[in-house]
C-alpha cells in the first residue's frame, strides 16, 4: 500500500521522529509492534476509516524503526518510556491506544504505572499478554523461526520479507508489489542495523530476567476501558491462550477474530476499526 498521508517529523530525545495523522478529534495513537519492518505503515489502511468516524489517528515509528532515529540505547524500556514524550511533544493529553504485538505489553505497563495516562486502550495480538497453556511451547512455527533467526544475521532478502509478511498474514492477497515494495524498505539499512543491536539485547536480558507476576494477571488493574482483539489463526496458540483468559477473566472485553493470523490491523481491519469506535463513542 503506498502511503497517500505526509510524513511528519517531531523531534524526542535528540531523535527524530516520523509519524503520520488523518482526521479531526479526540485522539488515537497506534503503536506497531517490534518485528523486522514494523513501522507506522501498519497501519496505513486503519487511519482513514477511524478519521471518517471522527478521530484524530495517529501512527508513528518508534525509535529504531521506519523512518525514525535509531537510539542508542535499543531497549523496550527506552521504547516504552519514549511514548508518554511523543504524546507531551503533540499535546495529546490523555489519548486513546492502539498498540499492536510487543508494543501491548508497553502499553500495558505505562497505564498500570499512570492510570490517567490513556482514555482507552485496545491490544492487537499481543501473546505476552495471554496465560500459558500448560505443556504447550510458546513460540512461533519451526520454520518462521528459522527464518527469523536467519534475518537478525543478514540483511533479508525481498523474499525474505515475503515469506516473512506470509507467516504473519491470513490473507496473503494484502501482500501487493507496493505494500511489500514498502515493507521491506524499512528492514533494511538503519532499520535493519537497530534490529540486529534489539536482537541482542533481547537475548541478553532474557538470560537475566527476573520472576514477576504476570502482567495477565494484572490486566483488570487497568483504570480506562480495556479492549483485546487476537486471531484465530494466529502463531502460538494465541487462540486457546486467548480463551483461557477470558475463561479466567470473563469480565475482559477480548474477541478472536476469524480468519485472521498476527496482523490483525490487516487481516481483520473492518472488526478492528469498528469495535475500537464503538468502544471510543461509549
Amino acid at each position: 500500500m503506498t502511503s497517500l498521508f505526509e510524513d511528519r517529523f517531531v523531534t524526542i530525545d535528540g531523535l527524530r521522529l516520523r509519524y503520520v495523522e488523518a482526521g479531526r478529534g479526540p485522539a488515537i495513537v497506534l503503536l506497531h509492534g517490534g518485528s523486522l519492518g514494523s513501522s507506522a505503515d501498519v497501519f496505513l489502511r486503519n487511519l482513514q476509516p477511524l478519521a471518517e468516524a471522527g478521530f484524530r489517528a495517529i501512527a508513528f515509528d518508534q525509535p529504531g524503526f521506519g523512518l525514525s532515529d535509531t537510539p542508542a540505547d535499543h531497549s523496550n524500556g527506552y521504547r516504552r518510556d519514549s511514548l508518554p514524550k511523543f504524546l507531551a511533544a503533540l499535546g495529546l493529553e490523555r489519548p486513546a491506544i492502539v498498540a499492536h504485538s510487543q508494543a501491548g505489553g508497553m502499553a500495558v505497563r505505562l497505564a498500570l504505572k499512570d492510570p490517567q495516562a490513556f482514555s482507552h486502550l485496545v491490544i492487537l495480538g499481543t501473546g505476552s499478554l495471554l496465560p500459558p497453556i500448560e505443556g504447550a511451547k510458546d513460540k512461533a512455527p519451526e520454520a518462521q523461526q528459522r527464518l527469523e533467526r536467519r534475518m537478525a544475521l543478514k540483511e533479508p532478502t525481498r523474499e525474505d520479507t515475503r515469506k516473512l509478511l506470509e507467516a504473519n498474514l491470513f490473507h496473503h492477497e494484502f501482500i501487493t508489489d507496493d505494500e511489500l515494495a514498502l515493507r521491506h524498505k524499512v528492514s533494511t539499512g538503519p532499520a535493519f542495523a537497530a534490529f540486529v543491536a534489539r536482537s541482542a539485547m533481547a537475548d541478553a536480558s532474557q538470560k537475566k530476567a527476573v520472576e514477576e507476576t504476570p502482567v495477565w494477571r494484572k490486566l483488570k488493574e487497568i483504570a480506562c476501558p480495556l479492549l483485546m482483539i487476537y486471531g484465530r489463526n494466529d502463531r502460538a496458540q494465541a487462540a486457546e491462550r486467548a480463551s483461557l483468559l477470558k475463561s479466567l477473566e470473563p469480565t475482559l472485553a477480548l474477541h478472536i477474530v476469524e480468519d485472521c493470523r498476527h496482523l490483525v490491523p490487516w487481516d481483520a481491519a473492518a472488526q478492528f476499526e469498528s469495535m475500537t469506535i464503538d468502544l471510543l463513542r461509549r
